[in-house]
């Protein structure tokens, strides 16, 4: 009985985690979730788990899109963003359709610069952890 309870707890701390935090750390947060299914779709293929690769694949798929929609396209290097996020997607695609491990790990590199080049802006802006 008290896993249940102990579950529900971690539930309602990762709810008020994302409810309190800042727009500069939900980014963060979307970036590092976008490892992470990426992370577990190169588990799903190394896993002959064509479900489990597609289904994270998406998932980041989602997030990168998420990130195209908040771009502000008012700033020049927005653009150079879009450009990156569709080619990201462009190589989520193929790699969905191929279930091709090398691309995912080039998205994740990708996305790894992507993420440690935000939290050096969070530190330099003084959001930093």
């Amino acid at each position: 009985m008290a896993l249940p309870n102990a579950y529900a707890q971690f539930e309602q701390y990762n709810r008020n985690k994302i409810m309190s935090a800042s727009p500069a750390e939900l980014t963060l947060m979307l970036y590092e979730g976008a490892i992470k299914f990426c992370n577990m779709a190169i588990m799903g293929i190394e896993q002959n788990d064509i479900q489990k690769a597609n289904n994270n694949i998406k998932k980041v798929q989602r997030i990168i899109d998420e990130f195209r929609a908040t771009l502000d396209m008012k700033y020049p290097v927005a653009e150079d963003f879009d450009r990156v996020y569709k080619y990201l997607l462009s190589r989520l695609l193929e790699a969905n359709i191929k279930k091709d491990k090398e691309i995912l790990e080039e998205v994740n590199t990708h996305l790894h610069s992507m993420r440690d080049t935000w939290k050096e802006v969070m530190k330099r802006a003084g959001n930093g952890r």
